[in-house]
């Protein structure tokens, strides 16, 4: 072996060597990074949703749905009327339900409960729960933003 071709291979040992370094560090590093960074938010703005027929909805009952980014409570009274509230506890934005044991809204995260009109009556949250506007036509179910 001659001396010129030596310093040449490791040259070549020490460059691969080298990028499969790199590369090692990349596939630790990007996982990483990816994680640590927060998610983008698609910021997709509604204004209305469509929720079905009245007749999928019971008297005196209440059903969780989706307005955009925030869920929603839509109620149905005993007496077949409407009413639709955010779903967001105005104490820490837990998402609450109805308890129709209790006859109330009612927060998990921390026992707020409100009354079937939306109001806070009791625990922790400060305010009543945000209004969504309910619009019913040609038998189908809306909510707009108030």
């Amino acid at each position: 072996m001659s001396d010129s071709t030596s310093p040449s291979k490791r040259r070549t040992l020490q460059m691969l060597l080298s990028a499969g370094g790199t590369a090692l560090l990349a596939a630790i590093a990007y996982p990483v990074i990816a994680y640590l960074k927060p998610p983008k938010l698609s910021g997709q703005s509604v204004s209305s949703v469509g929720l079905g027929a009245v007749d999928e909805y019971a008297p005196a009952s209440a059903t969780l749905f989706r307005f955009g980014e925030k869920p929603g409570l839509l109620m149905r009274y005993q007496d077949g009327s409407f009413r639709a509230f955010s779903a967001t506890c105005t104490h820490l934005d837990c998402t609450v339900q109805y308890r129709e044991d209790m006859g109330i809204i009612w927060c998990a995260c921390h026992n707020g409960k409100y009354d079937l009109e939306g109001r806070n009556i009791e625990g922790p949250p400060p305010k009543p729960l945000d209004e969504f506007t309910v619009i019913v036509k040609d038998g189908e179910v809306h909510v707009t933003e108030s």
